[in-house]
Order: C-alpha cells, then structure tokens, then sequence
C-alpha cells in the first residue's frame, strides 16, 4: 500500500493534505525541497510549543551574557594594553586581566613593548631552509655614501629600537619600520657627508653611531612615535669594491708612513733629552768650578789681608813667621842632613832611613803586583 493512500497521522511525513509530497529513497530521485522541510519540521519539534516567548528571551539573555564576557582580556608581562573606543584612543592598561566592553564597541591592541625590534640599512640578512647561517645581501642604493672629503664608502648600519608608549607608536606613526628606516638613513647620510672618511674607517666609528642615535631619537620624539632607538650598531664600513685594493695600498702606505714618523719621534725623545742632559750637566760643572775659583781667589785675600794685618801690628814677628812657613813649603818634601855647625870636622855617619823606606816602598808594590 502506497503512502499516498494512507491518510493515518503515524505517516513519517506528517499529516496528508492535498498536496502530496513524495517519500525521499536517498537515490536521489526524491525531491530535495521536501527533505529540507521535513528537516525544519523536525527541528521545531524539539521546542515545546507552549511558552515559546520564554524560552527565547533565556536564549537571548545567554549569548547577552557570552558577549559581555568576550570583553574580558589579558595583557602579558611584554605587552601593553591600549583600549579604543570605536577606534578612538580610550585608555592604557599595564599587564594582568583587564576588562572592556564587548567588540564592537571597544577593542584591545596589546603590542609587546619589551621586544628589541631591528632595521637593517644597506644590506638584508635572510635564513633559507638549507642553510642555518643568515646570508647577507647587499643594497648598493642605501649602502653607498659620499663622505665630508669627498669619497664614497660602503656602509651597512643597524638600528635596534623598542616601542616607548603603546599609544603613540599605534596612533601617531602610520608605517614604523618604513618611517624608522628613512629617519636613520637620512640622519646617518648627513653624519657621513660631514665627517672625512678616515676617521668612519677607523677610530671614528663610535662617535658617529652614538650622534646618528641621538640624532634619529630627536627626530622620532618630534613626531612623538612612541619608539625608543637603544642603539645604532655600524656592521660594515669600507670603500666601494672597485678601489678597495688601491684604498688598501694607501692605507699601508700611510701605516708605513705613520710608523717610520713614530720611530722618528722615538729617536728625538731619546736623544734630545740626553743631549740636554748632558749640556746641563757641563753647565753644572763649570758653575761649580766658577765657584771653587772665586772661592780659592776669596780664601787667598781674605789669607792675604790677615797676613798684612798681622804684620802691620807686629812687623818682626811676621815676617820671621812668613819666613819659617815658607821654609816649610819649600824644605818640606826635600831629604835633608841637618849637621850642627859646633859639630866640626868630626861628623859622624849617618844611617839614611830616608833611602831605606824608599826602597821598602818600592819592594812591597812590586810583591804586590806580582
């Protein structure tokens, strides 16, 4: 028996009406809009029919209920939280769970102010799967440079910075790598076209890297971005490729020249100190034999003064004294026999000690010598 023909509610396509629906076999012969009603129909009937209002107010007052705790957020310990108000700048939270209301209203943006952000100037590093070193490729148009004396250097640059204020770096800086990136290498051309090229090849690297940052930091506090730069690190300075070995040999020359002109200064710091030592030295002597001659000359008129006065009080007395002084001096250092003139015809002779002890002297040094 057709289902058609049965008019019994037990049917499992409901009641039967004028407009009899076919029964769906799964062989896709059936109609399809049929199976979608029975479908809504069945779905219906797991409502009750009675206090429907009811039941749809609690299943508003549920999803009300999910949307106001869809405001519940947490900003982690390298975040910031900044809340707006459709789209507008509302107010700033420090990590911890924190509350606003539900999108769309208001919203949350959490950028990690604590990461170290880099921006490479000149050059590119990139990692390829096969390869775990980075590989540095070079960006001619942003590394080449013209410096104060006129040459052209090659230079790589790296600026390394964090986000400061949350609010500013979202709402102020439209592109901030991009606006980051022009900022340092504008500021950085105009620190080499100032500066010679020794002194960026050099010793002078330091000083340029700590003006290029205070510099790029002024710039970004003018337009108050938000960005704090912590460091502007110079990775490559070098002349361009095509002189780098003539550049080379005159650095060895001038090496050469700097060092021939050292060992110059080494030998005059030698020499000049001892050739001033030495004609202070003669200087010394010659004041000292100034002094001992006008002492001597001193000493002998003063004597001589004395002598005059003495004899000028006592002119016998003086002038046997002068003779028996002179006697001395001049009789001093002589051998003498001193014979009494009472002693007549009969002198007796004499032992010569002084010859003795002459020769004595003689034999002890020659003894000694041997």
């Amino acid at each position: 028996m057709s289902w058609s023909s049965n008019n019994d509610d037990n049917s499992p396509w409901g009641k039967s009406s004028s407009n009899k629906r076919k029964p769906y076999n799964g062989s896709g012969g059936g109609n399809n809009d049929d199976f979608f009603d029975n479908f809504q129909e069945k779905l219906k009937g797991f409502f009750p029919k009675k206090n429907k209002p009811a039941n749809f107010s609690v299943i508003i007052l549920i999803l009300l209920a999910i949307w106001g705790a869809s405001g519940f957020y947490r900003v982690g310990t390298d975040e910031q939280g900044v809340v707006t108000r459709f789209g507008q700048y509302v107010r700033t939270t420090e990590p911890g769970l924190h509350y606003h209301l539900p999108f769309p209203v208001e919203s949350a943006l959490k950028p990690k102010v604590t990461r170290v952000n880099r921006i490479e100037v000149g050059f590119r590093t990139s990692q390829s799967q096969f390869n775990q070193s980075p590989q540095a490729r070079q960006v001619p148009e942003e590394a080449l440079m013209l410096t104060g004396d006129e040459n052209i250097v090659d230079l790589n640059f790296t600026i390394f910075w964090i986000i400061n204020d949350a609010k500013d770096f979202l709402f102020n800086v439209r592109n901030p790598e991009i606006t980051i990136k022009s900022i340092g290498e504008s500021v950085m051309r105009e620190k080499i076209g100032q500066t010679p090229i020794g002194p960026i090849l050099s010793e002078g690297k330091s000083i340029v890297e700590e003006e290029v940052k205070n510099k790029v930091q002024s710039v970004l506090d003018y337009y108050k971005s938000g960005v704090l730069v912590t460091q502007v690190q110079l990775q490559k300075a070098d002349p361009p490729e095509l002189v780098i070995e003539s550049y080379r040999d005159v650095q060895r020359a001038k090496t050469d020249e700097q060092r021939l002109r050292n060992e110059a200064e080494a030998y005059r710091n030698d020499i000049i100190p001892k050739a001033r030592g030495e004609a202070e030295r003669k200087i010394q002597e010659a004041e000292a034999y100034k002094q001992e001659v006008v002492a001597k000359a001193q000493g002998e008129a003063q004597r001589f003064i004395s002598v005059y006065d003495s004899y000028k009080t006592s002119k016998d007395v003086t002038r046997e004294r002068i003779y028996l002084e002179t006697l001395e001096k001049t009789l001093g250092k002589i051998d003498k026999i001193i014979v009494d003139k009472n002693a007549g015809s009969g002198i007796v002779p004499y032992l010569p000690l002084p010859e003795l002890q002459k020769k004595n002297k003689i034999n002890q040094t020659i003894n000694n010598d041997e």
